[in-house]
């Protein structure tokens, strides 16, 4: 009885810990194996068996199953959130300010956000207008406008 626990046991392990890789449906079937892992050991017990031990696997299988299946749910129904659906909004051709001197790394202000930004077409002053050309993952390449700079500047 105690080989047949460990590899429900391990399994509920296993899958649990590749969940984190492949998504929320292996965590679904770890959450089955540790109900099938905990209807083991509740047999375990109502046979007689009351080491010390069987608690603590069967306290420990709750523990993790109730874990993994809690995440599952949460990642399962998060899928279908509306607030998920919704489109995000192009920062390209968005006008915004260098926060400080971009040598041609740097931070600037765009809609009220700071983003790592790579200039373009040479450094620019800290406060200096600039526009955004493209998106690259979380940085921003940029361009320094002349027309912008010469007009005063643009409000951050």
């Amino acid at each position: 009885m105690w080989v047949v626990a460990g590899v429900l046991l391990g399994i509920v392990v296993l899958a649990a810990l590749a969940g984190f890789h492949t998504g929320p449906h292996t965590h679904v079937a770890a959450g089955i194996a540790g109900v099938i892992a905990g209807a083991w050991l509740l047999a375990m017990l109502a046979d007689g068996q009351t080491r010390p031990l069987l608690f603590v696997l069967l306290a420990a299988d709750l523990v993790v199953s109730g874990g993994v299946g809690f995440a599952a749910w949460r990642a399962l129904a998060g899928a279908r959130s509306p607030a998920l659906a919704r489109p995000t909004q192009s920062l390209e051709g968005a006008m915004g300010v260098a926060v400080g001197p971009l040598t041609p790394n740097g931070v600037v202000r765009v809609r009220g956000e700071s983003w790592s930004a790579t200039s373009l077409n040479g450094p620019v002053a800290d406060g200096a207008a600039i526009q955004v050309v493209s998106v690259d993952g979380v940085r921003l390449n940029v361009w320094r406008d002349e027309e912008i700079a010469e007009a005063g500047g643009f409000p951050s």
